[in-house]
């Protein structure tokens, strides 16, 4: 009789090359889709702030769509209605266009409060240095904006390893497809998809533990900016 749990099949399918193919595989469709994201976040958060109704109203209408339907339904409509259109991508393709376009959604929300947490006395002084807004824009706003959400985009790249699980629904080759494909011949679910489990808590982990190393580098280098700019009257006093 069959045990119902054998830590042993677990572990050669948890060091298998097969499941670390696929764990490969599960980054590189999470940093892209992260990647496609920030660029449509960035290029919507910063055309929220020019004075055009109808740009305005096509984002927020981007942002209705893909905020309101299911990533799934957005995953299968890439994959089996673009061909229709004769637009065809491969799996992997379709993936990262369909995580990718729900993420800037999301993205668009934050790179907007991160551009908006730069005061608005750094545009004026920057206007009176004779900066253009294009300028202002890429010069001043955006390293600021950018310094700030960084956090909370750490917080979405751990959301997007889990929520790429659901791009084996359109045959990618991930942890989850690879869990299910090996377990398919032998019906042990069990250990298949405690390993497949194990390796997207390792990879979370892993990128958690990233994410605090930046955040507390940037603590850093802002306390210790903030202290020279308090010193700086006092220096200035003695000369």
């Amino acid at each position: 009789m069959l045990s119902i749990f054998s830590p042993h099949l677990m572990l050669s399918y948890l060091f298998s090359l097969n499941f670390a193919y696929a764990a490969v595989n599960t980054i590189w469709i999470s940093l892209a889709s992260l990647l496609v994201g920030m660029l449509i976040g960035l290029l919507l958060a910063a055309g929220q702030e020019v004075p055009s109704r109808i740009l305005r109203w096509l984002i927020m209408s981007y942002l209705w769509l893909f905020r309101g339907t299911p990533v799934l339904l957005q995953l299968v409509f890439a994959f089996n209605v673009l061909p229709l259109f004769h637009i065809v991508l491969p799996a992997y393709g379709c993936a990262v266009l369909a995580l990718g376009l729900n993420e800037g959604a999301y993205m668009t929300e934050i790179m907007r409060s991160g551009i908006r947490a730069v005061g608005p006395g750094q545009r004026t002084a920057a206007r009176a240095l004779g900066f253009e807004e294009r300028q202002i824009m890429l010069s001043v706003v955006l390293p600021q904006a950018l310094r700030i959400v960084i956090p909370p985009i750490g917080n979405q790249f751990n959301g997007m390893l889990k929520l790429s699980a659901l791009v084996s629904v359109i045959g990618v080759k991930e942890l989850l497809l690879t869990a299910d494909e090996t377990a398919s011949s032998n019906f042990r679910y069990i250990e298949t998809l405690t390993a497949a489990g194990i390796w997207y808590l390792v990879l979370t982990t892993i990128f958690m533990v990233i994410q605090s190393a930046i955040e507390r580098r940037l603590r850093r280098r802002t306390s210790a900016r903030s202290a020279v700019i308090a010193i700086e009257p006092a220096i200035q006093t003695i000369r």
